[in-house]
């Protein structure tokens, strides 16, 4: 029986000054499962309090519950076999950018290799996911979802997957305006330089613990062959 109450996979950048700025920023550290120190910056804990929980990261596979008859141990497995036969991937970097009313780091020029990485992980896992509750349902329409994302949260529990999915690490929750000018000169001042071409080479299998923090079960490195196509959804 898993102490944790979901799981999900994501991409969490190597140890290293982006990790340690990413941890310091939230004021959790995913790798380790503790708790950090802010950066002392005004208001830091309240413009980070939403994504704080999951730790610095890009969703491939959003938080889900292991249906029945599923354990962690097949799941870690299936992910391992996953990993060894997915090619990393590249992308030209890193950019800081404003989704809305929230700050992210964002991928540069072409995503469609990272964005095949996404659909093979949500399609080839599907089977550990629980299906999803009446209430979860509820919560995710309440977004105004498009017929696509409806139709995608569905059938695969999460509406901006597939042809909905734009990878981003995700650094505040919604802000207003003002909150918003804070934390991009905040942002200005502590984000380390990001690495161009960026590379994505492996992937991470995370837990949410009783209460209500992530954590990182175990690292996997990309290891399939790569024939140089470029990939397509």
């Amino acid at each position: 029986m898993s102490d944790y109450t979901r799981f999900a996979v994501y991409y969490l950048p190597p140890l290293g000054p982006l990790t340690e700025f990413g941890a310091q920023w939230l004021g959790w550290n995913i790798d380790t499962g503790s708790a950090v120190a802010h950066f002392d910056i005004p208001d830091l804990d309240v413009f980070t309090q939403t994504p704080r929980k999951y730790g610095f990261h890009g969703t491939l596979k959003p938080p889900f519950r292991l249906a029945d008859g599923m354990t962690l141990d097949g799941l870690r497995h299936a992910v391992a076999t996953l990993a060894k036969t997915q090619p990393a991937v590249q992308i030209d970097g890193l950019t800081l950018i404003k989704l809305g009313r929230f700050w992210a780091l964002a991928p540069v020029g072409d995503t469609a290799d990272l964005a095949h990485l996404a659909t093979r992980i949500v399609q080839d896992l599907d089977g550990f996911r629980a299906p999803s509750t009446p209430e979860d349902l509820e919560r995710r329409r309440k977004a105004n979802l498009t017929p696509e994302q409806d139709a995608h949260l569905q059938k695969w529990g999460y509406p901006y997957v597939l042809d909905q999915f734009k990878f981003h690490l995700t650094l505040t929750g919604k802000l207003s305006k003002p909150q918003s000018r804070l934390a991009e000169a905040a942002l200005a001042d502590t984000l380390p330089p990001l690495p161009q071409p960026y590379p994505i080479n492996t992937i991470a299998l995370v837990g949410e613990r009783s209460d209500g923090q992530f954590e990182t079960l175990h690292r996997y490195d990309l290891a399939g062959q790569n024939n140089g196509a470029k990939s397509s959804v």
